[in-house]
């Protein structure tokens, strides 16, 4: 099924909905709305540091109005991780949260990490809170998607013919490779210098169950997958392409190719159109999302996924939690409003209320309502408090809820 990448034409959704043709290592609820007129769901919040507790504020009210839109009820915990729980019980993952989470119904988090813990030692640090927290709920599957909205089109650092039309999904395998790998640590050479470090492995079975979940998802887009390795060096990488090129006997209907990491970092910004689905390890997709997020125009619209084969999912913005401009009401909260929307869509399986809330967000842009990441002149500048109130009037105003297309 190898092939050479085509140049795939621009894709009609956000965040697409994902039902299972076939057997899938990890879980998305099917829709429930149509079977109950009134449901309740234990959500979790994780305000966590920096602009987090901002943004997931505003995350929480339109959560609130688009489930009573839809007879949906949530009961809401709000729960310390990383600088914050550092600060409070010493710990960036404290062992409460972590329960709290795991009898959730699904978990929403706002960002991580500061200048204040920067010399922490690594345990200490509020990132390995957030490293323990998707090893202790078993979320190995990051989905996240980029899409160059056309409102936003002239926000992106790329030329308008090179962005416009861009939509792809980055699915990263999130709790194997470098960044859990061991042996890890610091040692001395055989010349008495100090070094550091980290083991890339992944087994058969890590590989196999991403690889599914990219297949699923590629197959629910334009059915184009994309695996990006480093094959050509790395032995871990070898045995990567090997178990995706075997799974894909699977998915007949899905065309995979394959491409090196570096050369993938390149294409992202030569031609990105190229792209529907990628599937990448831990560390390549942890980069290349991001690199992708920026040809959006700013890393402040964009959600994340990560789910797995049992219990809640983890949604979150990929952004970080800008401790310059926390409490200046100037967070851009809109990756945050569309995480809750993926939580909707993919954790509860409530895909009326998700597209509301996807709707809303769009007709908010339309308005020409822009924080200042995404501000240009013709627009309105508003702050993180007003643009969630802007969310919720759109909201609000729905009747009925339709695609977003």
């Amino acid at each position: 099924m190898a092939a050479i990448q085509a140049n795939p034409s621009p894709f009609k959704t956000l965040t697409p909905s994902l039902r299972r043709a076939s057997p899938s290592p990890a879980r998305f609820r099917c829709s429930v709305a149509a079977n109950s007129s009134e449901r309740s769901y234990s959500l979790t919040l994780l305000p966590g540091d920096g602009i987090g507790p901002e943004v997931v504020a505003v995350a929480k009210d339109v959560l609130s109005l688009a489930g009573s839109l839809e007879g949906i009820k949530f009961q809401y915990q709000e729960m310390p991780v990383g600088g914050s729980a550092l600060d409070q019980a010493g710990v960036p993952l404290p062992d409460e949260t972590l329960s709290t989470c795991k009898n959730s119904d699904a978990v929403l988090l706002g960002a991580i990490g500061g200048y204040k813990w920067d010399n922490n030692e690594k345990h200490l640090k509020p990132e390995t809170g957030l490293l323990q927290l998707r090893a202790g709920l078993g979320v190995f599957a990051n989905l996240r998607p980029a899409s160059v909205l056309p409102q936003l089109v002239d926000a992106s650092t790329l030329k308008k013919e090179i962005a416009e039309g861009v939509d792809l999904m980055v699915v990263r395998e999130l709790t194997g490779g470098i960044y859990f790998g061991k042996p890890r640590g610091f040692g001395t050479n055989e010349n008495g210098e100090d070094i550091g470090f980290n083991t890339e492995v992944y087994s058969v079975s890590e590989i196999d169950r991403i690889a599914r979940v990219a297949f699923e998802v590629a197959r629910k887009r334009n059915g184009k997958l994309c695996s990006v390795d480093k094959a050509n060096v790395l032995e871990a990488s070898m045995l990567w392409r090997k178990r995706v090129t075997e799974i894909a006997s699977e998915y007949a209907d899905v065309e995979l190719s394959h491409m090196y990491v570096d050369n993938a970092a390149m294409q992202l910004i030569r031609y990105p159109k190229q792209f529907d689905t990628i599937v990448t390890n831990n560390i390549f997709g942890d980069i290349l999302s991001d690199e992708a997020s920026m040809i959006t125009g700013s890393i402040g619209m964009l959600p994340s996924a990560s789910i797995g084969e049992s219990g809640p999912g983890l949604f979150e913005p990929i952004h970080g939690s800008a401790p310059d401009i926390a409490g200046q009401d100037k967070a851009n909260p809109l990756a945050t409003i569309l995480s809750a929307a993926m939580l909707l869509k993919y954790g509860l399986g409530e895909e009326k209320a998700a597209k509301r809330i996807e709707n809303a967000v769009i007709e908010t842009l339309n308005k020409g309502f822009r924080t200042g990441d995404i501000f240009s002149s013709g627009s309105t500048l508003v702050g993180c408090k007003r643009m969630g109130e802007e969310v919720l009037k759109c909201v609000d105003l729905q009747k009925t809820a339709t695609a977003l297309c």
